[in-house]
């Protein structure tokens, strides 16, 4: 099959811009690509789904086992992987799961994005030295970012033409092209009111420097293969809407498939919670949302009615919105759902960013599960019996995880996949 691994020597080099140029550019001329992103990352397949009019999914091989990522990866139409960090980054003091172990793995060829706004003939440097870092990735090519002027590309060229490299492309800097950012990333896809003709924009910037198709090289086949999840429940009611989109496609996709019904209701519309067995509160932007989430009173009422006697699980911001007030970023106090002994803050930020082994006795998703944590919010009371055992990606010992209190749990982590 057609492919490539889009990747950098790190965060900020443009891998983005570069993969939804790529993605649109493919689209248009009838190719149909697919996409997957590497790592813990609701956002970006957004884009990318955006970009192609096709679903995009996360693959983490840290969190996923090798049939799960087989799933993912199979399919038909040239394949674009979105890098996470930098090409050796990975979970823990080892770096595992980096995008050169999923590259390695699957025999992709690496497109390597470096920013060169302020270097030249250091930039093959760099390049060498990743190249040669580990000997059993392959790598199609440089496509070099940021090139300032003609006489910054002379320069690039013959630097790269001394040291035998191969460039594909010198793209231009173009600042017009940037997306704008929050403090969990991005803002969203669906929050664009133009983001075709941003993409659009994206694809012509990309295809005055290199024909789209240049980026892909040769991978070999992988056989279809069923994305199979057992699903937690029958009848799952999820909350979908700019306060709770963080929810992983390939979860739903999964338990869509082994059966599950799946039933979107929006908090923010104040719909009341479908009849459902289990009901899943995602992570988003409740706090962008305060006021009318604290004023959706048909929602919360029948949030209340029905844990009464159905499994409620919330994560991240969801979990926060079953808790008994979310302080915003100005001090104020917001009511929320009251389900769980529980309030969390806005007010002094605070970064907590990692990967999670979990292990939960109770509730829904009893058993164990690889996830992750990513939020600036922090619990300044948290009442109760924890929802999840809990260690780091190197296996360290963590503080119990969440809350649950009935048949009501949550926790600020991420489920990604079971353990295996």
């Amino acid at each position: 099959m057609k492919a490539t691994l889009i990747a950098a020597p790190s965060s900020g080099a443009g891998k983005t811009t570069v993969t939804l140029g790529l993605l649109r550019a493919l689209a248009r001329d009838g190719h149909a690509p697919r996409s997957l992103k590497l790592g813990p990352d609701y956002i970006d397949p957004a884009f990318h789904a955006a970009a192609t009019g096709r679903a995009s999914l996360n693959l983490d091989p840290w969190a996923m086992d090798d049939a799960l990522q087989r799933a993912l990866f199979s399919g038909p139409g040239p394949l674009v992987v979105e890098s996470a960090m930098g090409l050796f980054d990975g979970a823990g003091l080892h770096g595992a799961g980096s995008a050169a172990d999923v590259a390695a793995r699957f025999d992709l060829p690496v497109t390597l994005i470096v920013d060169c706004a302020r270097a030249a003939h250091t930039v093959p440097a760099i390049v060498e030295g990743i190249e040669a870092h580990r000997g059993d990735l392959r790598f199609h090519g440089v496509v070099l970012n940021n090139v300032g002027s003609d006489r910054h590309e002379d320069l690039l060229r013959a630097a790269f033409d001394r040291a035998g490299l191969s460039l594909l492309a010198c793209l231009r800097r173009a600042p017009g092209l940037t997306l704008p950012s929050r403090h969990l990333g991005l803002v969203q896809a669906s929050e664009h009111a133009d983001l075709p003709a941003v993409l659009d924009a994206m694809a012509d910037w990309l295809g005055c420097s290199v024909r789209p198709t240049d980026l892909l090289g040769d991978a070999p086949d992988i056989t279809a293969q069923t994305l199979r999840l057992a699903p937690p429940a029958q009848r799952i009611a999820i909350a979908k809407d700019a306060a709770f989109s963080f929810a992983y496609p390939h979860l739903l996709e999964a338990w869509h498939g082994a059966g599950a019904t799946i039933l979107p209701f929006s908090p923010l519309a104040d719909e009341p919670v479908p009849e459902a067995d289990l009901i899943i509160l995602p992570g988003g932007y409740p706090e962008l949302h305060t006021g009318r989430l604290s004023a959706a009173t048909r929602f919360i009422h029948s949030l209340r009615s029905a844990s009464e006697g159905t499994d409620i699980y919330g994560e991240c911001g969801g979990y926060m919105v079953l808790g008994e007030a979310l302080i915003d970023a100005d001090g104020i106090a917001h009511g929320m759902a009251g389900l769980l002994p529980l309030v969390t803050s806005f007010e002094e930020r605070a970064l907590t960013l990692g990967y999670r082994s979990l292990v939960a006795s109770h509730g829904p998703f009893a058993g164990a599960w690889r996830g992750h944590e990513f939020h600036y919010s922090k619990a300044v009371k948290e009442d109760g019996p924890p929802a999840f055992r809990a260690t780091d990606a190197d296996g360290e010992a963590l503080v119990p995880m969440g809350l649950r209190a009935g048949r009501v749990s949550g926790s600020y982590a991420h489920l990604i996949a079971p353990a295996s």
